[in-house]
């Protein structure tokens, strides 16, 4: 009877390690399916995705959990996500582009058109050949070489190729430079041009060569939008560990669906505006880009149309 017990006993446990082992291989092969599932296949539709992207197809997104919180989601699903944020921004890159082609397009395609227009004028014998229409045809061609002068030096500042002269910089002597440099322009349209700076200021570390090119591109562009009888003040502030520089002016104004884009490359507020009273369109993104590089942030303010503009920005200071 002992012996039939301890028979029974091993015959029992035999088959419950079988029924164990075969019970955990179903389990483990099921697990193996599952989890592959879970992780080779966002994967593999990643690889799809990733080859439609290299084709130029940029809107396909790969699926996200629910959560709202990217603490919250799991590695696959972080995964995913930054996937769909690399893919957001080659899209955005890819509209960039073709919209600056359109917009260079079309910038040079206006003084062309006005040279040929003079130059099919001057052979058709419809315009004399006279200094008043060579000067016309001369001013087209200058237009035409600032705006080519405004590209390279666009395309310059956003590709980085360009070195900071890094050094303590008085904001006084800057705003003095400044004010010798655009003080006819400003006389001959009649636009009062005037700075209030308080004592105490510290000084700046940063190019001064640079930060100047900021000033008179945010001056001169409130220059071109102030009528005459108007006033533009350059002002200055110490904030901590930095000073803030302020170009305001009594011009037309900026409402506020213009404000977010207002540094955009050849943006213009008024789309009627011709480009002989309005700039190249890149001053504003040179000078973003140069305040930039300085560590320092840019902002306008306006309180809308006919109440003037404020443009801002900050450069480290000298502790």
């Amino acid at each position: 009877m002992r012996r039939d017990l301890i028979a029974d006993l091993n015959e029992t446990m035999n088959e419950s390690l079988s029924w164990a082992v075969v019970t955990t291989f179903i389990a483990a092969v099921l697990a193996s399916y599952f989890i592959s599932r879970r992780v080779v296949a966002p994967v593999q539709k990643m690889m799809v995705i990733s080859h439609r992207i290299a084709d130029g197809d940029y809107g396909e997104r790969l699926k996200v959990s629910g959560e709202t919180n990217a603490d919250q989601l799991d590695e696959l699903d972080q995964l995913a996500l930054s996937f769909n944020q690399m893919a957001e921004q080659l899209d955005q890159t890819e509209t960039m582009r073709r919209q600056l082609i359109g917009d260079v397009s079309h910038e040079l395609r206006t003084p062309l058109t006005a040279i040929k227009g003079y130059m099919e004028g001057l052979i058709d014998g419809v315009l004399p050949p006279n200094a008043e229409t060579f000067q016309q045809v001369h001013s087209e061609a200058d237009r035409l070489q600032r705006l080519v002068n405004d590209l390279q030096e666009l395309s310059r500042v956003e590709a980085g190729a360009y070195t900071l002269n890094i050094k303590p910089v008085s904001v006084y002597e800057l705003i003095e430079k400044l004010v010798s440099h655009l003080n006819l322009q400003f006389k001959e349209k009649g636009v009062l041009l005037e700075s209030t700076l308080p004592l105490g200021l510290p000084l700046l570390n940063a190019d001064e060569d640079r930060v100047l090119q900021v000033l008179i591109n945010l001056a001169g562009n409130a220059l071109q939008y102030t009528p005459a009888g108007g006033k533009v003040r350059i002002s200055a502030v110490k904030e901590k560990g930095e000073v803030e520089m302020i170009v305001s002016d009594s011009g037309v104004g900026i409402t506020p669906e213009h404000l977010p884009h207002i540094f955009n490359r050849f943006y213009r507020v008024d789309k009627s505006r011709a480009r002989v009273s309005g700039g190249s369109g890149v001053g504003l993104t040179v000078a973003q880009s140069l305040v930039k590089a300085h560590g320092g942030r840019i902002w306008v303010n306006s309180e809308g149309k006919g109440k003037g503009s404020s443009f801002h920005f900050t450069l480290p200071a000298v502790l």
